[in-house]
C-alpha cells in the first residue's frame, strides 16, 4: 500500500484540544445528519461548545481508545485527527504494557482532571435530534457486523475542508491498518460517503449500505453511509 510521509502521525495530549476542536468541527459540518442535528446553531458557536467537551473526551476510556493526530511538519499545525477503539481482548500486549502506546493520551493530574470535568459541564448541548430515527437501522447492521468477531474500530476521522485532498486522512487511517494488521485483527469504519472512496482505495469493502431520504426532518434529501471492513490477507502456502 502506498504510504503518505509528508505528515507526522503521532499521539495527542489534552492540550490539543481547542486546535483539534477546530480542525475536526469544520470537517463533519457537512455531513447531513450533523447538518440537522446542529441547524439551529453556527459553526462559530459549535465549535466554541466542543471545545469544553473535548479534554475530557480525549481522557475517557484510556483502555480500549487510541488517538492521533496529524501534524504539518513545514507549520507544527494539526492538520487531522483519528480515534481509534480496540476490542477489549487486545488492549494489552503479551508483558501486560498497554498496546499501541504512540496513540494514547497522556494522563493528567487529578487537578487537571477536575478542572477538565468542570469546563465539559458548562457545555450547551443541545442537538435536535428528530432524524436520529435514521440512525436506527444503521446502528442495527453495525451491531450485527461487529458481534460477527473483533475489529479495530475506526471510529472518527476528520481533516479539515482547508486540507482534504492532500494524503491526510490516509495517513492516518494506514497508521491504524498497520496496527491492525500487527494484532491480526481486521478493521471496521461506518463510512460517510465523503470518505468512501478513501477507505475503498485502501482495500476495504461495503458490508452494509444505505442510502436514505432525509426530506421530511429538513435535509436536503440522499443520505448515502456505507459500513466498511478491512480484511487482513491470509498468506497461503
Amino acid at each position: 500500500m502506498a504510504t503518505t510521509t509528508n505528515y507526522i502521525i503521532t499521539h495527542c495530549t489534552v492540550a490539543d484540544s481547542d486546535e483539534l476542536t477546530r480542525n475536526n468541527i469544520p470537517a463533519f459540518w457537512a455531513d447531513p445528519h450533523w447538518r440537522l442535528a446542529w441547524r439551529h446553531r453556527t459553526l462559530e458557536y459549535h465549535i466554541s461548545q466542543v471545545a469544553k467537551r473535548t479534554a475530557r473526551n480525549l481522557l475517557s476510556d484510556p483502555e480500549t481508545k487510541r488517538q492521533q493526530k496529524a501534524v504539518d511538519p513545514a507549520t507544527g499545525r494539526i492538520v487531522g485527527f483519528a480515534r481509534w477503539y480496540l476490542p477489549p481482548s487486545h488492549t494489552k500486549k503479551s508483558n501486560g504494557a498497554p498496546a499501541w502506546p504512540n496513540a494514547i493520551v497522556p494522563a493528567v493530574s487529578l487537578e487537571e482532571q477536575a478542572e477538565i470535568r468542570r469546563r465539559a459541564e458548562t457545555t450547551h448541548w443541545d442537538p435536535n435530534e428528530e432524524s436520529d430515527e435514521l440512525l436506527i437501522p444503521i446502528r442495527e447492521a453495525k451491531n450485527e457486523i461487529l458481534g460477527r468477531q473483533s475489529y479495530i474500530r475506526l471510529d472518527y476521522l476528520a481533516v479539515h475542508p482547508d486540507n482534504q485532498g492532500k494524503g491526510i486522512g490516509t495517513a492516518l487511517v494506514q497508521s491504524g491498518m498497520r496496527q491492525a494488521e500487527e494484532m491480526g485483527l481486521d478493521v471496521f469504519v461506518h463510512a460517510m460517503q465523503a470518505g468512501v472512496g478513501v477507505y475503498k482505495r485502501l482495500g476495504f469493502s461495503i458490508e452494509k449500505e444505505f442510502l436514505q431520504d432525509d426530506t421530511s426532518y429538513g435535509g436536503k434529501g440522499d443520505v448515502y453511509t456505507a459500513l466498511m471492513v478491512y480484511r487482513q490477507k491470509v498468506n497461503v502456502s
